[in-house]
Order: C-alpha cells, then structure tokens, then sequence
C-alpha cells in the first residue's frame, strides 16, 4: 500500500536542487535509501498550463502528488505522452499501478525525463 510523505518528509523534499536541475534519482527523506524518483506531466484537458509532479520512493513507496504553475518555457521528455488517451486512463485508474508503471519505466531507462527552458 502506497503512504504519503509527511509534512516534515515533503518539506525535505524541497530543498537541495530541483528535479529539474537534477533528474536522477536521490535519497528518500523518509526511509534514507536511494530511491526517491520523480514523474511530470501536463493534463490534456488542464484550463490553464499546469504541471502535475508525483514524486514517489521505490523503496518504502511513499508518494506526493502536486499540481502548480507550468513554469513558462519548461519544456520536458514524457514517455507516457505517446499513449492512447484511453490506454493512458486505464493507467491512472490507480496510484499504485500507475506508480509501478513509472517503476518500471526507471528500471528500463524511460526516465528520468529530460528537461530545458526555451
């Protein structure tokens, strides 16, 4: 079963360098192993440019998800942007699926994304 980070865990998450600076992989605040991993994506139907991040641990499966501002010109690698829409839903219908695709995706080299301002 997939926890969230507590306030104190997502506050840790914060500091240091952004995932966009540094996509790899780092060390989880909550369980210290080097697993900590994060997802961006842009909603389709979004009225307004938003920028979803799931950052999640593979070790101890904890996970936040947020919602905020397209930074403007932030432009970014999405492996699951070549999806069907509907194939892309059936992914999403649960967290913990979804959060093992993204496993999976790390452990084949799909991601971390890449990322560069225009």
């Amino acid at each position: 079963m997939t926890g969230t980070f507590s306030a104190d865990e997502v506050a840790a998450l914060t500091r240091g360098e952004s995932f966009f600076a540094d996509p790899g992989e780092r060390e989880c605040p909550a369980c210290g192993e080097r697993r900590l991993r994060a997802y961006f994506t842009t909603p389709a139907a979004a009225r307004r440019p938003t920028l979803v991040s799931y950052v999640w641990c593979g070790a101890c499966d904890k996970f936040v998800g947020t919602r905020a501002k397209h930074p403007e010109g932030l432009i970014f690698s999405d492996p699951l942007a070549v999806l069907p829409a509907a194939e892309r839903r059936e992914l999403e219908r649960t967290l913990t699926g979804f959060l093992a695709h993204l496993d999976a995706l790390w452990d084949r080299g799909a991601l971390p994304q890449t990322f560069t301002a225009a």
